[in-house]
């Protein structure tokens, strides 16, 4: 039986959860499943530039498994712009924190929030 995956602490929901290529439509494009958690891995690298291992301990993961999310995130985004693929942003084993979320204890689920365009990201747009 596998070890059961950890809640990963996530900070930011996206704000839309598809990304495709303008003028094709949706139901003809071939799409890329990327993770929440994966998510949250490229913006705390990539966008707050933090080091790997200051965002697994922000994430509550090992830094080892950071960097493997991150790997993957980058290869998910890489073929979706690269093959012209439609980006589905969800699911993933995510805890919101409370600075993300509206009351104070976190949230756990395991699927997509499910709302589109909901999300948010530290102040903004709200």
């Amino acid at each position: 039986m596998p070890r059961p995956r950890h809640f990963r602490r996530v900070g930011c929901l996206p704000q839309s959860n598809y990304y495709k290529p303008r003028g094709i439509p949706l139901s003809v494009l071939q799409h890329v499943n990327l993770t929440i958690d994966e998510l949250e891995a490229i913006r705390l690298a990539d966008l707050e530039a933090l080091y790997q291992e200051d965002a697994a301990k922000r994430m509550n993961v090992s830094r080892q498994t950071f960097g493997r999310m991150l790997e993957s995130a980058h290869k998910k985004i890489a073929d979706a712009l690269v093959n012209g693929k439609a980006l589905l942003i969800e699911g993933g084993p995510i805890e919101l924190t409370a600075a993300a979320s509206d009351t104070a204890a976190p949230h756990r689920f395991r699927r997509g929030p499910g709302g589109r365009g909901r999300g948010h990201c530290g102040g903004r747009g709200r």
